[in-house]
């Protein structure tokens, strides 16, 4: 048993090195349930299989099997840790975003299916995927965006900004796992001032655009666990955009496009600012809940 792993009876039984697999995640689910988890029995399962180092379908083979007494010690740690409500993402210490695995770390946002609208969005801008050669990801974090474009242009290389010198290197180690080290490189620094010359026939990015204000009513996985300067986008949600936006007529191809991430509302507003600064709105995709999330911009007159 670990003291102090999980409280009350369910959490003893839990801990207990002697415990079965149906045991502990019934104890688990029971625990993640009475804390209005939305998926207790899948995120049992999650926890006990990384404790385990086995696939999640191999817990369902036997629950009588008994889990080796270290397996218990950590999957007790890790409930525990999830019971205070740290991501699954960070306690697996990996997420998927199309269909890709990246490692990922308190440093970066973790990848979100709503984002995989802009990778949406840039397939539908360039159905010729010969088209696209040079691909710049501003504020890269995981990589997940820049890695999943090149995964599907095949003839691109791209580049990856990101402020904070963690996140970089966590970018070019996803790089490098998803065997596309060779074609992604990634810097620091802000925005495109770490870039000299040169043009790039698509832009991607998801800036920071929670208002200020809001942060602190976000999910406690959220405001607790990830990292603030990848949420604020100041009081009005928009200061990124502010400085994003006035750069991409430098750092667009001629025939380029850039695809930009919306928080929910925000979409009249940074059109608007895409404008002020010489760029015209080529469209927008919502994601699966009807947000409009993408937003197609491009240089005037192309």
């Amino acid at each position: 048993m670990v003291a102090g792993a999980m409280p009350g009876a369910i959490g003893r039984r839990c801990a207990d090195p002697a415990g079965t697999v149906g045991a502990l995640l019934c104890g688990a689910g029971q625990h993640l349930r009475a804390a209005a988890f939305e998926a207790p029995r899948l995120e049992a399962r999650l926890l006990l299989a990384h404790a385990m180092e086995c696939r999640t379908e191999d817990l369902l083979r036997d629950p009588r099997a008994r889990v080796p007494p270290d397996a218990a010690l950590r999957f007790g740690a890790l409930l525990r840790r999830r019971l205070e409500r740290e991501p699954v993402a960070h306690l697996l210490g990996a997420a998927e975003f199309w269909s890709l695995p990246f490692e990922v770390s308190p440093a970066t946002l973790i990848p979100r299916a709503d984002s995989e609208t802009l990778v949406e969005a840039a397939l539908a801008a360039f159905p010729w995927r010969g088209a696209v050669r040079r691909v710049l990801d501003l504020g890269a974090g995981t990589g997940c965006l820049l890695l999943a474009a090149l995964s599907e242009f095949p003839h691109a290389t791209g580049i990856g900004v990101d402020l904070v010198a963690d996140a970089a290197a966590l970018a070019r180690r996803n790089g490098a796992a998803l065997g596309l080290g060779l074609r992604a490189g990634f810097v620091v620094g802000s925005w495109g001032a770490a870039l000299g010359a040169g043009r790039f026939d698509l832009v991607l990015s998801n800036p920071p655009y929670v208002e200020a204000r809001a942060i602190a009513g976000l999910a406690p996985e959220v405001a607790r666990h990830e990292p603030r300067s990848a949420l604020d986008g100041g009081a009005d949600g928009l200061d990124a955009y502010r400085a994003l936006l006035p750069e991409l007529r430098r750092l667009l191809a001629p025939e380029g496009r850039a695809v930009v991430e919306l928080g929910q509302g925000q979409r009249l507003a940074v059109e608007a600012l895409a404008r002020a600064n010489g760029l015209q709105p080529r469209g927008c995709r919502s994601d699966l809940g009807g947000v409009d999330r993408a937003l197609l911009l491009a240089t005037d007159g192309t």
